[in-house]
């Protein structure tokens, strides 16, 4: 069982985790516009980028793709994040057998895992799973989605180009991708928001120049998203962006937040 590390980063408890889901989903029920609400509502993405901080700063920006997402019918969801504490080249896949979330046990989907094994090079460096970026999806995922199967992919140093080819093999046999990534860290709120637009104009235009100069941990995730994205004619819709600022207050060392999704 691939265990839970990071609950206090979610709530802890299944009761913490849908009272964070209510809340947010409140907050978007009485700000969004009901008719822009229902012609955002109604896509089906393909894949999503998705924050990964704690959900007191990042969990609205999630939930928000998230929500959207669950109008999607995917056979499973494959989460790819990079790796904070371990160091390491290449991609890694986890083969334990369920995922751990406060609401409930989420299916690994071994099998899928090793035909990326076999058919990519991704290989099983359980020590490296122990990871937030990825973990704070999954009690998202399993509110949206129930038992589905998931796939864990941790990544350090990676081409976005090979990582590409994981993504849209994975789309193309029904999979629901999440890109998991923040973007600029510890800037004053103006050098924050002049990053983190980069980042945006990146994911929107599809455009690798603009990604150059975006500031973000899961960058190599973005790069090879919108590699997929431009191959597959996904079009790219900016959900939401903020700042942890929003949140604190602190405007002096702020950390940047965008969800996106792909249709």
């Amino acid at each position: 069982m691939r265990k839970a590390y990071f609950k206090d980063w979610y709530g802890g408890t299944c009761d913490n985790v849908k009272a964070y889901i209510a809340h947010f989903n409140k907050i978007i029920d009485e700000n969004v516009d009901p008719q822009k609400a229902k012609e955002v509502f109604s896509l089906i993405p393909k894949a999503l980028i998705a924050p990964h901080a704690g959900w007191m700063y990042s969990g609205f920006t999630a939930n928000f793709a998230y929500r959207i997402a669950q109008n999607a019918n995917p056979k499973r969801v494959v989460v790819i994040g990079p790796s904070h504490r371990v160091p390491f080249r290449g991609i890694s896949t986890t083969l334990e057998d369920k995922y751990e979330t406060p609401c409930g046990f989420l299916p690994i989907d071994r099998a899928f895992a090793a035909e990326l094994i076999d058919k990519f090079g991704v290989v099983n460096f359980e020590e490296v799973h122990q990871e937030h970026s990825t973990e704070v999806q999954m009690p998202f995922i399993h509110h949206y989605f129930g038992e589905i199967p998931v796939v864990e992919l941790i990544y350090g140093e990676y081409k976005p180009e090979k990582l590409k080819d994981i993504i849209e093999y994975a789309i193309e046999n029904n999979s629901l991708v999440v890109i998991s990534t923040d973007l600029s860290h510890y800037y004053d709120l103006k050098t924050a928001n002049a990053l983190d637009y980069n980042c945006l104009e990146a994911v929107q235009n599809l455009d690798l120049g603009a990604l150059e100069k975006c500031e973000a941990c899961g960058k190599i995730g973005i790069g090879g998203m919108i590699i997929a994205a431009s191959e597959m004619g996904l079009t790219p819709f900016i959900v939401d962006y903020r700042t942890s600022a929003d949140v604190s207050g602190d405007t002096k060392q702020v950390v940047g937040y965008m969800s996106a999704i792909f249709v």
